[in-house]
This record gives structure tokens, C-alpha cells and sequence, in this order.
């Protein structure tokens, strides 16, 4: 059982920026920060099953792509990259690219990789706020600059690099063109509402990543049975005795909670670790809109120490 406030673990990233608000408000000394991931609260905790993160790109990420279960197990690695994006905000000429235009051969890929015309080959569209991008592993991807988004994803740190914008790191063309699926990505199920408060957002093998619309004053009783992931997105609540605004979160794994909404109400991403919705997940609390509270000054989440560089080879490649 555990109810945590999350804690934020800085990335610093060439790509990134030093003006991370109104979603964050922690000491950067200048530097810029390309990510924060939320990690758990107690350290001494088993390693959770999903991460969740928020990017923040001025420059072009690398192109890329992640590992399956079956190909990250065959290299000695617990489990691949299956993830899914968000996007939550984005300038006029943000671009995302996902998936090839059409399907190439493995010698093919190879050669696009090596001369750099993979740029040309990737399908690239325009990023809105409120999309959603589903990214399984082997999918082909890229992350384009002017967007801020928050990503849900397999807890893994593999990733191969297909072109780096002349970064002169080192590509990954052999893994890469082994673990890619070297075609177009595969159709996305819509977004779907389950309840007046509750739409779906992906549902895949690995997570479920909703979005919570909760009016002004309501109240609501969460019940986590698995690993569960909160993150604010606009407005502020109270989540158990937490309080939480723009940019925090909480974790959350087999207990109850009570969200109380604020004024402006609230409207959250939620990830859990399941393949399918949990039908009992939330339950509004009748007469509460009577009480409502005041939106909540929240406290900062406690930052954590950028992390150690990796063992793994091919860390993740966002550069």
C-alpha cells in the first residue's frame, strides 16, 4: 500500500530549456532541462513498472527507436520501450514524426540511416495541444522542438539512434534496423470517453493512460489496485492529504484516495499499470459540490539528483 506525493528528478538536456513554466518551478542554476521524471517517494520502494516524465524540447530530438520485450530480453535486459505521449503545448510549427511513409526493406532502412536521408523517409506530422501519440516499441519516431509533453512509458532506458542532427554521437544502425518495424506506424485507437470525467486515452499491453475531468468542488474517490501515476495538468486539487498544482503528482499502488477539485477544477493524467480501463477506478462522491475547496497553494515536489550515467550501452538516446 503507498500514497505518495512524487518526487521530480531533474534531467538536464542540450535540447531543453530553462523556462520549464507554469509546469515546474525548480532550481535549474541556468541549466537546460530537457526532462522530469517522476520517481517514488521511497527509495527503498521496488522499482515501479512505468515512468513517467515530462519533456521539454527547444531543439529536435534524435531519431529513434526502442526495443521490444523479445529483443531487449535477447540482449540480457528485463523488457523494451512501449510508450505514449501527450501533448501539452506546442508552437505553430511543432512537428512530431511517427512511423515510416512506406514500408522498406531491412537493406534499405540500413542505407537511409548511413547517408542520413532517414529524414526524409520518417512521417512527420504537425503536434496540437491535447494530442495523443501511441508509440510501441519497434515504431520508428521523433520528437520535433517547441513542445511540451508528458510521456508514459515501459521503465526502460534503451534506445537506439537512427540520426542525431549532426550531434556526432554515436548511431545505432545494426540494433536499430534489427529492433525497428520499417513501415508506417500502426493505426491508433481514438480517444474514447468512458464516463462524463474519465476518457481514455491509450490502452496497450503494457499501461492505460487516462485523463481525468473533474468539475469545480467535486469530490472523487480513486482506488489504485495497481501501480498508478497522477500528474495535474490544469487546475489543482487536494489528493488524499497532498495538494498538488500545475505540473505535481502523485504515485499511487493497491489503496484508496480522496480528490477534492479546486476551484478552477482539475483536469489530470493518470497511468496505471494494466492492458485494459479498470472499470472501479473512480467513483464521485454525491453532495460535494457543496464543499468545495479553494484551489490549493501547492507545496513543490522535493527534487531528486540527476541520475548516474547508465550501464546499458545504449542509453536513451534523447540527446
Amino acid at each position: 500500500m503507498a500514497l505518495e506525493q512524487a518526487c521530480v528528478q531533474v534531467m538536464a538536456k542540450p535540447w531543453g530549456t530553462t523556462d520549464l513554466r507554469p509546469w515546474s518551478e525548480v532550481e535549474h542554476d541556468g541549466v537546460a532541462i530537457g526532462e522530469l521524471w517522476f520517481q517514488r517517494r521511497d527509495v527503498h520502494a521496488a522499482e515501479p513498472a512505468l515512468l513517467l516524465k515530462l519533456l521539454f524540447t527547444q531543439e529536435a530530438l534524435s531519431i529513434q527507436v526502442h526495443p521490444d520485450d523479445a529483443f531487449a530480453q535477447a540482449m540480457g535486459l528485463a523488457h523494451g520501450k512501449t510508450e505514449a505521449w501527450y501533448i501539452l503545448s506546442a508552437t505553430p510549427d511543432a512537428t512530431i514524426g511517427v512511423g515510416l511513409k512506406s514500408a522498406h526493406t531491412d537493406a534499405e532502412l540500413r542505407a537511409a540511416v548511413t547517408d542520413g536521408s532517414i529524414t526524409d523517409l520518417v512521417q512527420w506530422r504537425k503536434a496540437c495541444e491535447g494530442d495523443v501519440i501511441f508509440v510501441p516499441a519497434g515504431t520508428i519516431h521523433a520528437i520535433g522542438p517547441g513542445l511540451v509533453l508528458a510521456e508514459i512509458q515501459q521503465r526502460s532506458d534503451t534506445t537506439f539512434r537512427l540520426f542525431d542532427h549532426g550531434r556526432q554521437r554515436e548511431l545505432h544502425i545494426e540494433r536499430g534496423v534489427a529492433a525497428a518495424h520499417a513501415g508506417p506506424a500502426a493505426v491508433q485507437a481514438p480517444a474514447r470517453r468512458l464516463s462524463d470525467a474519465r476518457t481514455l486515452l491509450v490502452a496497450s499491453p503494457y499501461f492505460v493512460l487516462e485523463r481525468f475531468d473533474l468539475a469545480s468542488g467535486s469530490a472523487w474517490d480513486l482506488r489504485a489496485t495497481r501501480e498508478t501515476w497522477l500528474v495535474v495538468i490544469a487546475g489543482a486539487a487536494r489528493l488524499g492529504t497532498l495538494q498538488a498544482g500545475v505540473g505535481e503528482g502523485c504515485f499511487i499502488e493497491a489503496e484508496s484516495m480522496r480528490i477534492e477539485a479546486g476551484r478552477n477544477g482539475l483536469t489530470c493524467l493518470v497511468a496505471y499499470d494494466a492492458a485494459s480501463p479498470c472499470p472501479d477506478l473512480l467513483h464521485d462522491v454525491p453532495g460535494s459540490d457543496a464543499n468545495a475547496p479553494g484551489d490549493v497553494v501547492s507545496q513543490p515536489p522535493l527534487p531528486l539528483p540527476a541520475l548516474a550515467g547508465p550501464s546499458n550501452p545504449f542509453p536513451e538516446a534523447r540527446p
